[in-house]
């Protein structure tokens, strides 16, 4: 593997990173140059000279490998954390080495999950910078620089086969240039979109910018300490819950959709199957709210509930009531759905529906074939047979990412915390969600958590977003071979 040719990728990844921080600089000069601009200034300096030297000593290549692509797209995630940083530790305040690491790597896999106290403490630039992560890692930041790279066909063809899972491929039927500008256009019109409605609810733009990047990225930094609750409205809630909705669509068919496809979302398989799930699970929620008394009215019960429940599945992680004081059934219902969140090709994270479907096709032949053992019958996804390697990977995945979980559970539980915690934190983590339950619920942060946890859920996070066997892959010495 060519180490030089992996560096000069990587060093026009940190480009775009040193744009968005130069862009975040612009807000804090807007904002009276507030205490973020030297910060934000100074990290774009770093940045752009770490990424400047691979360019410059590094000769131009078209042609790269599959193991140089993996160590392309990790190397990217692990630098693009690391260069985050940076802004953070420079302006201080709550920051410390840990901290800022963790809201760095929480932010590009936009998991949500903050350490900080007081979010309004920070300056407009730095919450500027903050959710720029979120909306840099949400379609991915290999994907961004696919667009803006010279026509090289078969590098893109090969970083965009590694940056997209096996599972988001499976609703493209174009060549891979259209497939990465289907991506960003519908990943740019949504925010748009969101931004424009916002406003229009009653956002100042500052907000409803901030809140479009982390609801089409699903994310859920927000730029109160309160979440949306602060808001109090229901029409901005009506609004995220419907972009947060249609982020953990697969950007393909939506795309479909709009242009009058027949593969569209009304017609796919797992676009039902993860409107079905958000739904019967919403209407639990709100009846055993309702039936506990929790809120005064069967509406006040479906409000909260239906967002709760989008913000899970969709893995955003937006917070509009604690979820922490909530009946056992709909705190397990919150559970399930950050082990299944939404839909392959989104910004979702988790097991993802697609998988979780199939495997539910794959239990009931399983059935079939012991009730008629002669029967030849094949697992079929919206009308395509499905071959056995992609089923036994799709039930692989799901075993070794419990697993991962319960590994991690019994880890953090090893530091102090209670059970709870420690079995939401490493979940929440792994699906990339945000908030959890214990210490660590909807109306909390993770101030108050070790230092230690928070580096160590940061690995889960990474895991979660690689997908796990692309991280895992880097690690290994026989493959560097």
């Amino acid at each position: 593997m060519r180490l030089a040719v992996v560096l000069r990728y990587i060093g026009i990844i940190m480009l775009l990173n040193a744009a968005f921080m130069l862009l975040s600089a612009g807000i804090s000069l807007i904002n009276n140059t507030d205490s973020g601009f030297y910060p934000l200034m100074l990290s774009f300096v770093l940045t752009s000279i770490l990424g400047v030297f691979p360019l410059i000593f590094v000769r131009k290549n078209d042609r790269i490998n599959m193991k140089e692509a993996y160590a392309i797209v990790v190397g990217a995630w692990l630098t693009a954390c690391i260069v985050g940083t940076f802004p953070y530790l420079l302006w201080g305040g709550e920051f410390s080495w840990p901290t800022a690491w963790f809201e760095s790597v929480s932010g590009f896999t936009t998991t949500g999950s903050t350490a900080l106290a007081d979010v309004e403490a920070l300056p407009k630039g730095l919450l500027f910078w903050r959710s720029s992560t979120h909306w840099l890692g949400g379609v991915g930041v290999v994907m961004f620089v696919l667009v803006v790279l010279p026509t090289v066909g078969r590098t893109k063809m090969t970083l965009s086969s590694v940056e997209l899972s096996p599972m988001a491929k499976e609703n493209y039927r174009y060549k891979t240039q259209k497939v990465i500008y289907i991506l960003l256009s519908v990943y740019l019109g949504l925010t748009v979109l969101e931004t424009i409605c916002l406003k229009i609810a009653g956002m100042g733009w500052f907000d409803a910018i901030n809140h479009a990047f982390s609801t089409v990225s699903t994310g859920g930094f927000s730029t109160k300490n309160a979440s949306i609750a602060y808001y109090n409205s229901l029409a901005i809630e009506i609004i995220i819950m419907i972009f947060m909705l249609m982020s953990g669509l697969h950007f393909g068919l939506i795309f479909a959709t709009l242009v009058g496809k027949r593969n569209n979302i009304f017609r796919n398989e797992v676009s039902r199957f993860y409107f079905a799930t958000f739904l019967i699970s919403g209407l639990l929620i709100t009846f055993s709210l309702w039936h506990a008394g929790m809120y005064g009215s069967f509406f006040e019960s479906l409000r909260y509930s239906l967002f709760q429940t989008a913000a899970v599945i969709t893995t955003t992680g937006f917070a509009t009531a604690d979820t922490t004081l909530w009946t056992s059934l709909a705190i397990m219902l919150l559970l399930y759905l950050m082990f299944q969140c939404a839909c392959a090709g989104s910004t979702s994270g988790g097991i993802k529906s697609d998988r979780v479907w199939l495997a539910l096709k794959a239990i009931r032949l399983r059935i079939l074939r012991q009730q008629h053992p002669n029967a030849v019958i094949r697992i079929k996804m919206n009308g395509v047979p499905q071959d056995n390697s992609v089923i036994n990977f799709a039930m692989f995945f799901i075993v070794i990412y419990i697993m991962i979980i319960c590994a991690g559970t019994i880890i953090v539980s090893a530091t102090g915390e209670d059970l709870m915690t420690s079995f939401s934190l490493v979940a929440t983590s792994m699906g990339n969600v945000g908030p959890g339950f214990g210490s660590i619920g909807s109306m909390s942060n993770y101030s108050e958590i070790s230092s230690f946890v928070k580096i160590f859920s940061t690995i889960f996070m990474l895991l979660g977003r690689l997908e796990i066997f692309g991280l895992f892959q880097l690690f290994l010495m026989k493959w560097w071979r």
